[in-house]
């Protein structure tokens, strides 16, 4: 099952992932739009990490993500932080709020995981129906640039003492599909052997048209493309965009 050896080690090996300057870019955008607290849904929240960031920051914060082990390790981060953060176990594109939130967020390419339009539709229609009305929905993407030229058919392997890994990727240039094939060798709580687990996630890119065409196809606004730094457009060597759209 996807996420389910890679939860427990999600954090360690996403350590490069510059959470800090994203949330701060985030946050910086938010204020700069009104959103200066109220309602927040983050969508594929995985492990917490964002979460925590903005319930800290003052937002009434949930969670969703549809693995339950990433949600287990999210919930042990809010017993030690004590934040009061409402955690969903829901697929993105099925997600069911009990109300409306004035923004939803989605960092770390987990809109990428839709592999079908289909599902980026449905994405829209729930950001519709609960965002409110000048809500914004903003979410970043890995572009076809960063699969075809950075991510796609490489091979990692990075190895210490407690957790290593093979990360094998493979992009399907016909389908805009890239395949990451993961090997983890986990060491054991008292003991020198290691457990392995493979996993094989697919995440698509997405083109700025088709993207455009199912946000306002939903009744919603696109505000803009915006690189990853928040502050320019994207360009053709762009490895991640934020997409901004407005209810």
């Amino acid at each position: 099952m996807m996420y389910e050896g890679f939860a427990n080690v999600y954090d360690h090996m996403m350590n490069h992932i510059p959470y800090e300057t994203w949330f701060e870019n985030l946050l910086q955008y938010l204020h700069e739009k009104g959103v200066l607290n109220g309602r927040i849904c983050e969508l594929g929240c995985g492990t917490g990490v964002m979460t925590e960031k903005f319930a800290a920051a003052g937002y009434d914060m949930i969670g969703l993500d549809k693995s339950v082990d990433m949600l287990a390790i999210a919930k042990q981060k809010q017993e030690e932080s004590g934040s009061d953060i409402l955690y969903l176990h829901q697929n993105m594109e099925e997600m069911e709020l009990d109300g409306p939130v004035d923004a939803m967020l989605s960092v770390c390419d987990s809109v990428n995981y839709l592999l079908h339009e289909e599902e980026m539709n449905k994405l829209f229609s729930r950001v519709k129906t609960y965002v409110k009305p000048g809500g914004y929905f903003i979410f970043d993407l890995k572009t076809a640039y960063c699969y075809r030229n950075i991510i796609g058919n490489q091979t990692w392997v990075e190895q210490d003492e407690e957790v290593s890994y093979i990360w094998e990727n493979y992009f399907y240039e016909d389908q805009d599909i890239n395949e990451y094939m993961l090997t983890i060798f986990r060491k054991q709580a008292d003991s020198e052997l290691y457990e392995r687990t493979e996993e094989a996630h697919y995440q698509r890119a997405y083109d700025m048209d088709t993207l455009k065409r199912l946000i306002e196809k939903n009744g919603l606004a696109l505000v803009s493309f915006l690189d990853e730094d928040m502050k320019q457009v994207p360009n053709e060597t762009s490895e991640r965009i934020y997409v901004i759209v407005q209810a």
